[in-house]
């Protein structure tokens, strides 16, 4: 835990959200396990060289998304800290939540027939026209919702997806069963933006939350892509990790 944290106050970023990002990242890194105290408002004002005001607004913002909570006549406690997602050539949601003790599930939320537009064609190296196959997922880690994404599939290569991911709830297995044993990551492009409400509804947020969104092209082992997704991740439930591994 850094003990003298430096502010700056000319960033045009507000000194209560320097205040939460601080103490969010200590949290993710271990500095404040979960189920430990807080220090009081008062430590934290002196620590940060701030009123206790600025450092209260810090931890309600944290408490709203869910990584700290308050219990009455006791103090704040962390309640948990973002789940880590590494991004790199091999990214799978069960694996990747398996491996931090959570319980990971999928869930078919939505699917539809549709033929590739000209940005779909490119990404999947397939004809204009080409019949799709478009999937919406929603994964889910310890019953919490964590993504919700939108994937596409040339048909004709994967043509029982749906059936097979709906009763799997895995997005490996069904490819598996279409006779593609393995796949990977050729890139992932990263932004951020304001929840849709459909999107909010599914992952448990309140409108005018943020989620981070990964559009991502995967690759069988053959160097052919075999699946497009735009994915959106709830931004107070996870953090992204980009790895450098080739």
């Amino acid at each position: 835990m850094t003990k003298n944290p430096v502010l700056d106050r000319s960033a045009g970023i507000a000194i209560w959200r320097q205040i939460m990002e601080t103490l969010k990242a200590e949290i993710v890194s271990g500095a404040f396990a979960e189920g430990r105290r807080l220090p009081p408002e008062a430590e934290l004002a002196a620590r940060f060289g701030v009123n206790r005001h600025t450092v209260r607004r810090a931890i309600a913002a944290l408490t709203s998304e869910g990584i700290l909570r308050a219990d009455q006549g006791r103090g704040t406690f962390v309640a948990s800290a973002p789940l880590s997602y590494p991004i790199g050539p091999r990214t799978r949601f069960s694996e990747i939540m398996s491996g931090q003790d959570r319980a990971p599930s999928g869930r078919l939320i939505g699917s539809a027939l549709e033929e590739a537009d000209a940005l779909l064609a490119n990404q999947l190296d397939v004809a204009l026209g080409t019949m799709l196959i478009r999937v919406e997922t929603l994964r889910v880690a310890d019953s919490v919702p964590m993504i919700v994404a939108t994937s596409r599939f040339e048909h004709a290569r994967v043509p029982n997806f749906v059936a097979d991911y709906a009763e799997s709830g895995s997005i490996t297995e069904a490819l598996r069963l279409a006779g593609i044993e393995d796949y990977r990551r050729k890139e992932s492009r990263i932004t951020a933006e304001i929840a849709e409400a459909r999107d909010a509804q599914q992952l448990g947020l309140a409108l005018g939350q943020p989620v981070l969104v990964v559009e991502s092209l995967n690759l069988d082992m053959e160097g052919r892509p075999i699946q497009y997704t735009r994915a959106r991740l709830a931004a107070d439930r996870m953090q992204l990790v980009v790895n450098g591994d080739k």
